[in-house]
């Protein structure tokens, strides 16, 4: 059973929908952050990112950038950009790019069922990031980001998507970056209640520090308020919930800092031991098996040439796993790439000319495109209840932060 709940969100007047909602907070440069700030006062990013708004080179402390998130929130709605729905709803949430859609819906999600595993994740987190957007939101006093669920499909959730799409949206507009957004207010919660709660299962597809964090805020929300009902807002973490089939997932890749120490001829020679390494012209792999390598201006493709005594199993396959299996750790000694600052990751559109970009700009020393993970390598992971290695997923376009918030 899959429990979902309607809440009533703090949102924009529809006419300021576009100029404030923002990009979410984690896949945005500081650099980008500052000039979006300056341009754009209204930005939703200032509440996500206070960070924009001190002079360049000032480091706040935690407790001083998250007051002053608070306070632009408050500035926001004292403005009247922002206001409470007046009843509990759902949101129909539509995404469009290059002409493929994906419709999902938002609601609030039981943190009790991410903690007894109904809700399930693939990925660990960095308990540092946890803290930190922990303590947002309990100082913002809101969730200002959704996480990104993914579930198995049914006949009666897409008959209830497709009915809702057919009334007037709520949102409808097209960022700068091309991605349209549409946003449909459903109050009659209740088929959905039902439909949802004949899914066995939801999986987190993006933003498990976003539901580690809601966790742990419930859990200091529980300390606070001893007489805790369980039906609290803070115990329930709003969600974009999405049909797999809906979905699919892009490169994620990683640039390293340095050599481990080796010659270019060494780190070769040492790739040499499990990969066929060849020069190549593509920059991106065609398919499962060949990780793609800048180094020195010139592409490479790494095809793995070990054989396995047995099986693999579904996360030995992966492309991301072989990767950190065989050429992270062993040659650059890259043990946890969730702390050591050697690696970098970079996903999404901004692809392979970025990886190209860092290293010819001297950033970083090699970089790994990658072949994307697939939506069931996902869910068999998930489902073997094991982890993939970090940074294994990313999935775009991306829910605008700022268009919906939960109030906790």
């Amino acid at each position: 059973m899959s429990k979902i709940k309607p809440f009533k969100a703090l949102r924009p007047r529809a006419d300021l929908a576009a100029k404030v909602s923002s990009a979410p907070y984690d896949v945005v440069y500081e650099s980008e952050v500052r000039n979006e700030a300056a341009r754009n006062p209204q930005t939703f990013l200032r509440v996500t990112r206070p960070d924009g708004d001190f002079p360049e080179g000032e480091q706040p402390d935690s407790a001083t950038l998250f007051l002053r998130a608070r306070h632009n929130l408050d500035s926001l709605i004292n403005q009247g950009v922002y206001s409470v729905d007046p009843e509990p709803a759902v949101y129909v949430y539509r995404l469009t790019l290059g002409g493929k859609s994906q419709t999902g819906l938002v609601a609030c999600c039981s943190i009790d069922e991410y903690e007894n595993g109904l809700i399930k994740k693939h990925e660990k987190v960095r308990p540092d990031k946890v803290e930190d957007r922990t303590e947002h939101i309990l100082t913002v006093g809101a969730q200002t980001g959704l996480i990104f669920l993914a579930f198995r499909g049914t006949d009666k959730t897409a008959g209830l998507f497709a009915a809702a799409v057919k009334n007037d949206p709520l949102y409808d507009f097209e960022g700068e970056d091309g991605v349209r957004h549409t946003v449909w207010r459903v109050t009659e919660a209740g088929p959905w209640i039902d439909a949802f709660a004949e899914l066995p299962e939801l999986y987190v597809a993006d933003g498990h520090h976003r539901a580690e964090s809601a966790f742990l805020t419930r859990t200091k929300m529980r300390e606070r308020h001893p007489g805790f009902t369980g039906d609290e807002p803070f115990n329930y973490v709003f969600a974009g919930i999405f049909p797999s089939d809906d979905l699919a997932i892009m490169a994620y890749n990683r640039v390293v800092s340095g050599l481990n120490g080796l010659s270019e001829g060494e780190f070769f020679e040492r790739l040499g031991e499990s990969f066929i390494v060849a020069p190549c012209d593509h920059k991106a792999p065609a398919e499962r098996g060949e990780i793609c390598m800048y180094i020195g201006g010139q592409w490479y493709s790494l095809r793995f040439n070990v054989q396995f005594v047995r099986e693999p199993d579904a996360i030995e396959r992966l492309d991301v796993s072989i990767l950190q299996n065989y050429v992270l750790e062993p040659i650059l000694g890259i043990m946890d790439v969730r702390t050591d600052a050697r690696i970098g990751f970079v996903g999404g559109r901004r692809g392979t000319a970025e990886l190209e970009r860092m290293v010819d700009g001297g950033e970083a020393t090699v970089a790994f495109s990658m072949f994307p993970t697939t939506m069931d390598d996902l869910f068999a992971v998930s489902d073997m209840g094991e982890i993939m290695p970090p940074k294994s997923t990313w999935f775009e376009p991306k829910l605008k932060d700022g268009l919906l918030v939960h109030m906790i």
